[in-house]
């Protein structure tokens, strides 16, 4: 696939062999030279389209990466809960049974 190319209003496509330096967009400025060795540069579609398919691909390599890495973090999380939990319990206790 070929990349649409610029147009301007005053100008003829650059880059096409056949065009002139001199007499297509420079006026007469001595002789009639035609260009050599053009060189362009396009970009390939899945370069001008940076982010197609990023949201789906977010959602599930997210999901993707919790789903690996839960088992090393939510248990010593649930741990410290419940040790806190029972921890704030019997102190709740021993300050009842000091009064």
């Amino acid at each position: 696939m070929r990349p649409t190319q610029i147009l301007r209003s005053d100008e003829l496509p650059i880059g096409k062999y056949g065009h002139y330096l001199n007499k297509d967009t420079w006026g007469h400025l001595g002789g009639i030279l035609p260009q050599k060795r053009i060189i362009t540069y396009a970009l390939s579609a899945n370069r001008q389209n940076i982010l197609a398919g990023a949201g789906h691909d977010a959602v599930f390599n997210t999901w993707r990466r919790f789903r690996k890495q839960v088992l090393y973090w939510a248990p010593p999380l649930l741990a410290a809960y419940y040790a806190m939990d029972w921890a704030m319990k019997r102190y709740v206790a021993i300050m009842r049974s000091i009064r």
